[in-house]
């Protein structure tokens, strides 16, 4: 089984840059920050039973703001460049040639820097002070067959980003998890693992989790229990998150919008149960985790296919919109009633989702139907975290890992058989300084 290990390191201080762009490619996610281990960290391994964290000695439950520190110094989502956007869009498909893959992995990799160098300047952070640039990249591809991922292609190579910027670089996160057996997603857990833990609590009946639920262009769930419990978290992808309520909305609104702003449309239009019950036959939905997914099966083509179904059936466009908003909902909640590890106390989320009051008012209502009770929903921010820029942080936190030798994934969340150092770095001017063990800073 996969447990908390009490193999120890303490880390340097680093400023570290992180960069992601999501599936629903709004644009470059640049977050800043100063990461710091204050006191040595523990690492998630594999191990056997009674290497378990005793669940009644709530007095020695780890605190996460005294183990690992992240100070958020700016944060900024740039847009893409409209030509560079449709052609990412392009590459989203089987056809793509290698030409036009090689070409987008250097634009993309440009659009990076220029991204960086604008939070830089507008937040006056001198570059020479910055360690270390963690770049996520833009997946293109995530190949499944049978449930596992035999390969995932993020591109923004690192190797330019270092050279560019002479600061040195890890990317190409995902791609070890893979090699190890895991999903290569999702990533973020680890991220929810050491800072979204819900408080340590007396021994009780049931352990109570927290439903970390993030709705990007793709929805994924990390389920965490409470510090000091000996369980460990799961996490997959639940499926579409924003990707197809994004497309019913351009549709819709003959491409004025590119998402339902505050879930107007939505709001405005009728459910089908007829058209989201044929939604919902979809294998992934009830695939068991460990299980993660993409553009290649939720793309364009499957949402235009019962776009057509829907016109058939004489619903409008806001009807699908709504549909489609009512469709990522009751995936959440029916992924929480058929996976969900114990009881789920509480759910916060993150993500463009997260500002669709309609659609968290349909997860509410989806959650207590399927959970037969009533289950708070939160936003990050309620609990004084920038959701924006979580996702680019927790790529911060996987390279400050990378460059300190240790563990960036979680494979109780992603299935590897077990915890591997992510990534591919690539040397900048400031490598040997960097990994020079006397550095003092």
């Amino acid at each position: 089984m996969v447990c908390l290990m009490s193999r120890e390191k303490k880390l340097a201080k680093m400023r570290v840059i992180g960069m992601m762009s999501g599936t629903s490619v709004d644009g470059i996610d640049v977050a800043v920050a100063d990461l710091v281990a204050s006191s040595a960290i523990s690492t998630i391994d594999a191990a056997p039973p009674t290497a378990q964290v005793n669940p009644a000695r709530t007095d020695e439950s780890p605190s996460a703001e005294s183990a690992l520190t992240i100070q958020q110094l700016a944060f900024t989502t740039i847009p893409w460049a409209e030509d560079t956007r449709r052609t990412i869009f392009s590459l989203f498909q089987e056809t793509t040639s290698a030409a036009a893959l090689c070409e987008a992995n250097f634009t993309v990799a440009h659009a990076f820097v220029d991204a960086l160098r604008q939070v830089l300047e507008a937040a006056k952070i001198p570059r020479q002070s910055v360690d270390l640039i963690a770049s996520h990249g833009q997946t293109i591809w995530h190949n499944v067959s049978a449930g596992k991922v035999t390969s995932t292609l993020q591109i923004g190579d690192p190797s330019v980003i270092a050279a560019r910027t002479g600061i040195t670089t890890v990317g190409n996160f995902r791609t070890a998890d893979v090699a190890v057996g895991g999903q290569g997603a999702p990533l973020v857990s680890l991220y929810d693992w050491y800072f979204l833990r819900p408080p340590a609590v007396a021994q009780a009946e049931s352990i109570e989790w927290r439903a970390v639920q993030n709705i990007g262009g793709i929805g994924n769930v990390t389920f965490l229990p409470p510090w000091g419990c000996a369980d460990m978290p799961l996490a997959f992808d639940t499926g579409p998150g924003n990707v197809f309520i994004d497309w019913a909305a351009a549709e819709a609104t003959a491409g004025t919008q590119t998402y339902d702003h505050d879930g107007q449309l939505a709001r405005d239009g009728y459910v089908s149960k007829q058209l989201l019950q044929q939604c919902l036959s979809l294998p992934y939905f009830q695939q068991v985790p460990p299980k993660s997914t993409g553009r290649e099966l939720f793309d364009n083509k499957l949402v235009a296919e019962w776009w057509a179904v829907a016109q058939q059936m004489g619903l409008s466009p806001t009807d699908f919109v709504a549909t489609m908003t009512e469709l990522t909902a009751i995936s959440i909640a029916e992924a929480y009633a058929r996976f969900a590890p114990g009881t789920v106390a509480e759910i916060v989320v993150a993500g463009g989702g997260a500002r669709n009051p309609v659609l968290l008012d349909a997860i509410r209502r989806q959650v207590q139907q399927q959970l037969k009770r009533t289950v708070p929903v939160r936003t990050h921010l309620e609990l004084g975290i920038d959701d924006k820029a979580k996702e680019a942080l927790a790529f911060a936190l996987m390279g400050y890992l990378t460059i300190h030798g240790m563990p960036g994934n979680v494979p109780s969340c992603t299935g590897a058989t077990k915890a591997q150092i992510l990534g591919q770095i690539a040397p900048g001017d400031n490598f040997a300084q960097l990994v020079n063990p006397s550095r003092n800073k």
